[in-house]
């Protein structure tokens, strides 16, 4: 290989499993970094589209991705961040609900059962190297993008269900690549890093004890990649310089006390993080001279591959560096039998997705999940579902949210009042709803809040939030559902009862509708502390109405 192939080899980009005709701009361009600039690899994203993520078609995303490997002279390492399954990049039914959503059922070999579903979803699609499972200790409430992608506050059981993914993933009966993420750790952050530097500022002996142990049980269940966070921790580097681009971070820490010898690959270089210090050549360059082997979505791939060559060329990264990378990557191919086959099978790739019995682990995660953190009255289960007032604040216009929540209450209580509203909402809505709530007995809230890149906030949008007020201030008694963001209940503390599921997925609405009708047991307990108002393993059970 040249050095400019070698190189290439270390660069990942984005595709969007778009059906492309061959003469189109952007297959052409996609040939390009295939076929001339020889890069090492694709990361399957979603595409925002009309102010909505879309999520790419099975079968048309395998076809793309025949074509482009047919056109390799290497074999593309493909990459999907499949942190809830194949759900959080394709069209699927089978949704997994947010991680925090498995560790509040206090059971990891449910982590284990989705390893292995995600492993044998990734092999049939071709997108073998998963990046996922997140080892960060979400120990910071106003975290923006971890959150409820995190297992939880407690580093033990975040290792616990990091350790399950991974023994499941590589017991499920073929080679994948797993990956934890985002090291050093990136739960205890107020800032998105995809906006900005973020910064942990907790002392080294803190680390040692939270943020580095479930990558510590990471690297002993046989993670196959580790991904760095564009984070700074003073305690461990100068306070500007994040763990990507730190040589004491990824090869002091990381390769030396730590022991690792995988691959080492950065999160996405076009986040603001980087971007905002350094263009897309020298941040390629500070990364393989960290320790990076894997270069994430640059913002320039041929600048990147200039860059890296011109280093290497004067001297400032050593061409045994460059090789070890180089190495590492081509073994990883090797060791998913890339050389040997490299092609996917669209007539059979069906047979492993969508499986009944995998649509039903998920919707039992999302059920034993569930968490009744408060209970005044009671008002769980509801005792007359016609007199209540449900109150669907979705995060926006258009969305599936909230959908098969209101299809659920439907089917039991058929008079019942829905309202959904969205950030669009404007204040005569608002205050139409604010109004139409005060006849009913009770109000069920089902707020929606996820997490997402360059949001900034887990917080209700728009005046979603002032409404909830207004009707928490009716004096009818208020139920809120909090699908997704668990933290919710500290801006509104004045409510009667607060149900969580951790997650915004359809499973999860209709685990959540299931509690409410006392359907089946509320068993979840809280994988975090709410500040003030309700402690780490916190959870009202109650048995399904049945059983009493």
């Amino acid at each position: 290989m040249t050095l400019r192939q070698k190189a290439a080899q270390l660069v990942v980009l984005p595709f969007y499993g778009d059906a492309l005709n061959p003469r189109s701009e952007d297959y052409q361009r996609y040939l390009g970094w295939v076929r001339n600039l020889r890069i090492g690899g694709l990361i399957l994203l979603n595409r925002v589209q009309d102010g909505r993520l879309r999520h790419a078609e099975p079968h048309a995303m395998a076809a793309f991705l025949n074509r482009m490997q047919r056109a390799a002279t290497i074999p593309l390492l493909v990459a999907g961040d499949f942190e809830r399954g194949d759900s959080l990049r394709l069209e699927s039914r089978t949704e997994f609900p947010h991680l925090m959503a498995f560790a509040a059922t206090r059971d990891p070999a449910l982590s284990r059962r989705e390893g292995e579903i995600t492993a044998r979803q990734a092999r049939a699609l071709g997108v073998p190297w998963i990046l996922a499972p997140v080892a960060d200790v979400n120990n910071n409430p106003d975290n923006p993008i971890i959150n409820i992608r995190s297992y939880s506050e407690n580093p033990e059981e975040v290792s616990a269900h990091v350790r399950a993914f991974i023994e499941g993933a590589h017991a499920s009966g073929g080679p994948v690549l797993v990956t934890a993420k985002h090291f050093p750790g990136h739960g205890d952050t107020s800032i998105d890093s995809h906006m900005a530097l973020a910064v942990n500022s907790a002392a080294r002996e803190r680390l040692q004890k939270v943020e580095l142990v479930p990558f510590q049980a990471a690297i002993a269940a046989g993670t196959d990649a580790v991904m760095t966070a564009h984070i700074a921790v003073p305690a461990l580097d100068a306070a500007d310089v994040p763990a990507t681009l730190s040589r004491p971070m990824l090869t002091g820490l990381l390769r030396g006390e730590l022991g690792f010898r995988g691959l080492i690959s950065t999160d996405a270089l076009d986040m603001l993080g980087i971007t905002q210090q350094w263009n897309a050549g020298e941040a390629a360059v500070r990364a393989i001279e960290a320790g990076a082997d894997i270069l994430l979505m640059p913002t320039d791939a041929e600048a990147t591959i200039a860059a890296v060559v011109s280093a290497v060329r004067s001297g400032r990264i050593s061409r045994e560096r460059l090789d070890e990378s180089v190495t590492r990557v081509l073994a990883a191919k090797v060791r998913l039998g890339l050389q040997r086959r490299r092609i996917i099978n669209l007539d059979g790739m069906m047979d492993q997705l969508d499986m009944p019995e995998d649509i039903q682990t998920a919707q039992e995660v999302a059920e034993r999940a569930v968490t009744l953190v408060r209970n005044t009255g009671p008002s769980v289960p509801l005792s007359n579902p016609q007199r209540v007032c449900f109150v669907l604040l979705i995060e926006s216009r258009g969305s599936q949210q909230g959908r098969a929540f209101a299809a659920e209450i439907r089917r039991r209580a058929a008079e019942a009042r829905i309202m959904t509203l969205d950030p669009a909402a404007s204040e005569a809505e608002l205050a139409q709803a604010a109004e139409a709530a005060k006849a009913c007995d009770a109000v069920v809230a089902g707020a929606f809040v996820s997490v997402a890149a360059y949001r900034g906030s887990v917080a209700l949008a728009g005046s979603l939030a002032k409404l909830l007020e207004a009707i928490i201030g009716n004096g009818k008694p208020v139920t809120l559902v909090a699908l997704g963001n668990p933290y919710l209940l500290r801006n509104f503390p004045a409510v009667a009862a607060y149900l969580t599921t951790y997650s915004t997925v359809a499973p999860s609405e209709v685990a959540a509708v299931k509690a409410l009708f006392g359907e089946i047991p509320i068993r979840g307990r809280l994988p975090v502390t709410i500040p003030g108002l309700a402690a780490y393993g916190d959870g009202i059970q109650l048995p399904a109405a049945a059983a009493r």
